[in-house]
């Protein structure tokens, strides 16, 4: 298994929210850790929810049981973010 640091892990996430949600990169590298996503975010509706999950799946090679799925794991970029780190540690 290859660990990837928690800066790539965020340059590709901030990346992946570009490609997926349209933000354009100024807009994406703009966002910190408490940037709001879900309901803050226009473009991060409950139809875009499912292609930004399967997305996530697919880059950061993780799985995304449906429990896990909740307003705290998409309410902030620091939420994501590190929801993702420790799905990829625990690989």
């Amino acid at each position: 298994m290859t660990v990837t640091s928690p800066d790539q892990t965020d340059t590709d996430l901030r990346s992946l929210l570009n490609d997926v949600l349209g933000l354009g990169p100024a807009r994406a590298a703009a966002l910190t850790a408490n940037s709001g996503l879900f309901g803050a975010l226009p473009e991060l509706d409950s139809m875009a929810v499912a292609g930004l999950l399967t997305e996530i799946e697919d880059r950061f090679d993780v799985v995304i049981d449906d429990d896990e799925v909740d307003g705290d794991m998409l309410g902030t970029y620091g939420d994501l973010l590190a929801f993702i780190v420790r799905k990829r540690a625990e690989g």
